[in-house]
């Protein structure tokens, strides 16, 4: 099997070492205290607002606590690259983002199948963005390709060191998606990317609050540079959540500022108008990027677009539909209690007249896995529904499940940790909830799941369904 640490960017053979705030010596206090002063309004938050450190519920399990804010320094040179990281745009191509403090570098990646050995090459885009005082370094954005499918590739930015690698997913099944939303920069977060590695996948799905800066923009180049050695070596494909949204009225009022520059997806690619949403297809799968701090009402540019791009899958070569939001529409945590509703009350008919066979959500910091649903009631049509917002984020777990259980409710369980999603094949895949035990990520939850386009029953239209159900 191949080894993702063989993937590691060549300048070091392991990631950059975090910094917790309590630890840091008086030469880096000195070095960073912009990047400390930064950090104090959220040190505050946390002394004032601490987390508690067990669960409600009946489970013996000791839940974990809200770990330390990483802050994770910048320690090359101003035109060497940094916060490098990597998402699939169509199926043959790679856009590779990073960021330097020259203004005047270029946006330029060589690349190629050996190491030291650049056959090709590509230039691209830049840009960058100011919020209030802050002005972000220069944003690079290279799209390279064509490129084969599970090949490692060797690639540097601008010209200059260091190298990395990355390696494409495969043509077809099996494919291995890892799922992890609210990942934040905490010590879980490292824990949580460190049990990640620990074994080979293909794409990273995040379904929103990646870097918890809100509104602090130094934390973005942070995050950054602490997610750096993951995301240059496999595609990170990313929706927004909350905390991704920094409106200033007046100012800022539409939001997104960092985001959209910083973590640019393949929206065009899928005819989408916005990068707050959007579709792509890798390995016979297609995964739909849903936006739900942005319009989705039966009025809006989402739901048309949403209500095109189902229509257009061929579920004879495309057998398997996913779909990833961040507020859930399923939710039996006491926390974010309504907050997918008006969202599910839009759109739930059309994932399910579309056969969806997965929803992935985050927002709520814990872990749920569901049932096939549709209307709030179990469905063998419907999709599975997973809550997996537990990657690390610094406001702790949401501690407190609905009793008694809901029947709906398979699964729940308020720690961190990091799903995997293996499709095999056509008809089959597996999916399985690692929970972060510190050293070692302990598989608590499993389920295999079959294909909905490979269910006779559920390839009825739903005229026919609603007939067959009231013969039954």
């Amino acid at each position: 099997m191949y080894s993702l640490s063989s993937a590691t960017p060549l300048y070091n053979s392991s990631p950059p070492t975090p910094r917790t705030i309590p630890t840091l010596n008086k030469k880096m206090m000195m070095r960073k205290h912009r990047k400390s002063l930064m950090a104090f309004p959220i040190l505050l938050h946390l002394l004032l607002f601490p987390q508690p450190l067990l669960s409600q519920d009946n489970n013996n399990f000791v839940r974990q606590p809200a770990g330390q804010l990483l802050i994770t320094p910048h320690e090359r040179s101003h035109s060497e690259p940094q916060q490098v990281h990597i998402s699939l745009v169509g199926k043959e191509n790679m856009r590779v983002s990073w960021i330097t403090q020259d203004k005047h570098a270029e946006s330029l990646v060589e690349y190629g199948t050996k190491s030291g050995q650049y056959s090709a090459k590509a230039t691209g885009e830049q840009t960058s963005y100011q919020y209030f005082f802050y002005t972000s370094g220069l944003i690079h954005n290279v799209v390279i390709g064509p490129l084969q499918p599970a090949t490692t590739y060797y690639y540097r930015c601008g010209a200059s060191p260091p190298e990395f690698s990355f390696r494409t997913p495969p043509s077809n099944f099996p494919i291995e998606f890892v799922v992890v939303g609210d990942l934040g920069q905490t010590e879980w977060t490292a824990s949580t990317l460190k049990h990640v590695d620990s074994s080979d996948y293909d794409v990273f799905l995040l379904p929103g609050d990646l870097s918890y800066a809100d509104s602090q923009q130094p934390l973005w180049d942070s995050f950054g540079r602490l997610v750096e050695p993951y995301a240059s070596k496999r595609p990170w494909m990313v929706t927004e959540g909350n905390h991704e949204i920094e409106i200033f009225p007046i100012i800022y009022p539409q939001g997104f500022e960092a985001y959209n520059a910083r973590w640019p997806m393949p929206f065009q690619q899928s005819a989408s108008t916005s990068n707050l949403y959007y579709s792509f297809e890798v390995a016979s799968t297609h995964v739909i990027m849903l936006g739900s701090y942005t319009d989705f009402d039966a009025q809006s540019e989402q739901y048309t677009w949403l209500q095109s791009d189902l229509k257009n899958i061929d579920r004879v070569k495309t057998p398997w539909v996913i779909v990833l939001l961040h507020a859930p529409w399923y939710n039996t945590n006491e926390a974010h209690q309504g907050e997918g509703e008006s969202m599910r009350l839009a759109m739930e008919d059309l994932l399910y007249n579309a056969h969806v066979d997965l929803v992935f959500a985050g927002h709520v910091h814990a872990y749920e896995r569901f049932t096939r649903i549709y209307d709030n009631k179990a469905d063998s049509c419907g999709p599975m529904y997973v809550t997996i917002g537990d990657g690390g984020n610094r406001e702790g777990l949401a501690l407190t499940f609905k009793n008694p259980p809901s029947p709906l409710s398979l699964y729940r369980e308020s720690s961190f940790g990091h799903g995997r999603l293996r499709i095999l094949n056509e008809t089959h895949a597996h999916w399985s909830w690692h929970r972060n035990n510190d050293s070692n990520a302990v598989v608590a939850d499993g389920v295999w799941i079959e294909s909905l386009s490979s269910s006779k029953a559920c390839s009825k239209t739903p005229d026919q369904q609603n007939v067959a159900n009231e013969e039954l």
